[in-house]
């Protein structure tokens, strides 16, 4: 959380919305842009509802969500304290609206009365969260890195949130190999890792969510792609372009924290109150931004040609044909 700008929280709230297949560097984007004056970074609200309210995970503070200040406090803004959250109906909301199965519908130029009352009623849930942040950080813009398209899609149908999503995309190469290792998620109190997959899984889901994006674009909602590889070869530069997107006024002294030394990106993070993500929520002070390209040596070449054949349009269409592989 930075705040540093927090004017007045505006009525129309503006959520930035990273979107995209985890393990694809949203988390990196996400604390860069939460550096940024009048940026609040709150994590995965996705999961908060469960990780957070439920499972007592830690913030990205390190505090146990309900011993956070930050999240107290937010809890109390929006709903006057969680114990006033039923974690139950916004699950059976979510089951009822809020998957990629119900993409082509909400889509679709019509919905049943029936699901535009749940729909409401579920995002209703998302706005007085964005809103309570905005108000208990003092900042304008509020970062969700909940990722998954139909969220996206269920939030562009309300018109009192000034959404914008930013697409975050990596080589599917990279990410399949990513999702096949085991990564520990400090998150929990016992021994916990994150979810794998197998790279044929991967590589459809990587196709299915980057593929819904573009059609959220096409329906008029703002969307700005960023790749991976970008990011971490030119962080300041592509951090000034998602902050223009994003509407967050920035002068160059407000991207210093972002250097370079020995030729190597850099950056220095301040705590972050982030419900859920990738273990790098908890990183602080000054880090290292590199690239990770371990899957060009330690990918098999089965996998490989799988994955590049699943997913060669869209890898043709980012500009990853033709690349080193």
């Amino acid at each position: 959380m930075n705040g540093r700008a927090g004017d007045r929280v505006l009525d129309n709230m503006r959520v930035v919305y990273l979107g995209g297949l985890g393990r694809s560097g949203s988390t990196l984007l996400e604390r860069l842009l939460g550096e940024l004056p009048g940026v609040c970074a709150a994590g995965e609200v996705v999961h908060m509802w469960q990780r957070g309210i439920v499972d007592n995970e830690r913030c990205g503070c390190g505090e146990p969500f309900a011993k956070c200040p930050f999240w107290s406090r937010v809890g109390q803004e929006a709903f006057g304290g969680w114990q006033n959250v039923s974690q139950e109906r916004v699950t059976e909301l979510r089951e009822s609206v809020d998957r990629t199965r119900f993409i082509p519908m909400l889509a679709g130029p019509r919905l049943a009365t029936r699901t535009r009352r749940q729909l409401a009623e579920y995002t209703d849930y998302y706005l007085r969260v964005y809103r309570a942040i905005g108000t208990v950080s003092g900042s304008q813009t509020v970062i969700d890195s909940s990722k998954h398209a139909s969220l996206a899609f269920c939030l562009s149908r309300r018109p009192d949130v000034d959404l914008r999503v930013i697409h975050v995309v990596r080589d599917s190469r990279a990410v399949a190999y990513s999702w096949t290792t085991k990564v520990a998620r400090p998150d929990a109190s016992g021994e916990s890792y994150m979810t794998t997959y197998p790279p044929v899984l991967a590589a459809g889901q990587w196709n299915m969510q980057n593929g819904a994006l573009q059609i959220l674009g096409r329906r008029g909602t703002p969307i700005l792609r960023i790749r991976y590889e970008d990011l971490v070869s030119e962080p300041a530069r592509t951090l000034a372009a998602a902050a223009r997107f994003a509407g967050v006024r920035v002068g160059q002294a407000d991207l210093d924290f972002v250097s370079t030394q020995d030729d190597v990106p850099c950056a220095v993070l301040h705590q972050a109150h982030t419900a859920s993500g990738n273990p790098m929520r908890f990183s602080t002070g000054p880090i290292t931004i590199r690239s990770d390209e371990r899957w060009r040596q330690a990918m098999p070449d089965s996998h490989r040609r799988t994955v590049t054949a699943m997913t060669l349009p869209l890898l043709s269409h980012y500009g990853y044909v033709g690349r080193a592989a």
